[in-house]
């Protein structure tokens, strides 16, 4: 079968669809990578203080930032010109346009977040004001209740940039998701690992999506194949929690979820911006109905007040 892929064009994304190209590949199907610029690519090339255009902004004001790095990849979707879409998940809405779903999520990277210090410091010991790059709230209002004593700065950029960007002196270190750096072969760079009760992952982090038309059966048999049944159960537990508690990319949220056996453990987080107020909840369920137990942690969640916060923060 003959299928066109549609992806990013950043280094990670390309590396991403190349592995799924290869996956099909091997399995006989001819694939054809696209390579589509989306408005999340080029905010990044923006410094975040800096005004973006006006067609930039119009549509980060419209949608938040929910969506951004995958609105033009699904539209192509749509439009028939890809056949298959690949997406980092924690990039994809808990609602998907009506027509599109998911063919499939292959087994995840590791979830967790990693530290990059220039000079090689652990988190304990770097120096009170050091400036920690991160354009995540989750992972800034996790940090400050670490470390309320470290300057949190955003940044933009891809992996390779923000790299670029900390050898430079723009920051003294750098908060990411293992899994990107895991995938460029950049593991040597890393610092340390934050445990998931250190820093609880974003949802879906570490999987990827790989995104369909609703019928198209060809698509869909091709695509079967690559997905890791105990992952997918995980991530429809993680975002029926998002989408319980509503939030998106602007309202601190994180979840995890992992499977043993028939059984699924999720793990959630809500948290104020300047982590002074974080609220966890954990649940275990039948990996058979992933939504429920999502929902379920949501509402523990809730129970302790995280309608507050997020109501405080406009809910992303």
């Amino acid at each position: 079968m003959k299928l066109t892929l549609g992806t990013r064009g950043s280094k990670l994304a390309q590396w991403q669809a190349q592995w799924v190209r290869e996956q099909l590949a091997a399995a006989g199907h001819e694939i054809e990578v696209r390579v589509i610029k989306t408005t999340g690519d080029k905010l990044q090339t923006f410094a975040p203080d800096q005004p973006l255009p006006a067609s930039i902004a119009g549509t980060v004001a419209e949608a938040g930032t929910k969506g951004l790095f995958i609105k033009e990849i699904e539209e192509a979707l749509l439009a028939r010109e890809v056949d298959v879409a690949v997406h980092s998940l924690k990039d994809l809405p808990t609602e998907q346009p009506a027509g599109l779903v998911l063919g499939a999520v292959p087994q995840r990277e590791d979830a967790r977040d990693v530290l990059i210090v220039r000079d090689g410091q652990p988190l304990v010991i770097l120096p009170q004001g050091a400036r920690v790059a991160t354009s995540s709230l989750r992972r800034q209002t996790q940090l400050r209740a670490l470390r309320p004593d470290l300057t949190y700065v955003a940044i933009r950029g891809n992996l390779d940039t923000r790299l670029r960007k900390l050898e430079r002196g723009d920051c003294e270190a750098l908060v990411v998701a293992a899994a990107g750096v895991h995938r460029l072969g950049l593991g040597e760079r890393i610092t340390a690992y934050f445990s998931f009760d250190q820093m609880c992952p974003a949802v879906g982090q570490g999987a990827l999506d790989i995104e369909i038309r609703a019928r198209d059966p060809s698509a869909r048999e091709a695509v079967e194949p690559l997905d890791h049944l105990a992952t997918h159960h995980a991530v429809r537990a993680e975002r029926a929690l998002l989408r319980r508690l509503g939030g998106g990319c602007q309202v601190p949220i994180a979840a995890y979820a992992g499977q043993e056996d028939a059984q699924l453990r999720l793990q959630g987080l809500v948290a104020n911006l300047d982590g002074t107020q974080v609220i966890r909840a954990r649940g275990e369920g039948s990996a058979s109905d992933p939504e429920a137990l999502g929902a379920a942690v949501a509402e523990d969640l809730l129970r302790q007040g995280a309608r507050e916060i997020l109501d405080s923060l406009g809910k992303g």
